[in-house]
């Protein structure tokens, strides 16, 4: 529970998080065009998994701008940094963060896992 209120009722962290995500979209809006573009598909495509309060998504996409930023000073094309299969990247930037598709795929596998067990048990 004190992970909740950490997490989702702590004013000071989210008036904090929302001053660094502003701060962190500038440097978006300062990209070329494209690399502006495929940043806004990654990550309203990434929204669609988040799970808990999303601060952990939010690390994920300041690095991918990192990434774009130094793509962009090397004066290199947005797929030549990330590839032509933009799901892949995306897919492998989030394999280490906590997804709702995780969360459910644990409890889909705990829940079986308990249920046959217990009816074993029952024998």
């Amino acid at each position: 529970m004190r992970d909740f209120f950490n997490d989702y009722m702590n004013i000071t962290k989210m008036i904090r998080e929302k001053r660094r995500y502003k701060q962190q979209m500038a440097r978006v809006h300062a990209l070329p065009e494209d690399y502006q573009y495929v940043y806004k598909k990654i990550q309203n495509h990434m929204w669609q998994f988040v799970s808990g309060a999303g601060y952990d998504m939010m690390e994920i996409q300041y690095g991918l701008i990192d990434l774009f930023e130094e793509g962009a000073a090397d004066g290199k094309d947005v797929l030549e940094v990330i590839g032509e299969d933009v799901a892949t990247f995306v897919e492998e930037l989030l394999k280490n963060t906590r997804t709702y598709t995780g969360d459910w795929r644990d409890k889909f596998n705990r829940d079986i896992t308990k249920a046959i067990r217990s009816k074993r048990s029952a024998f």
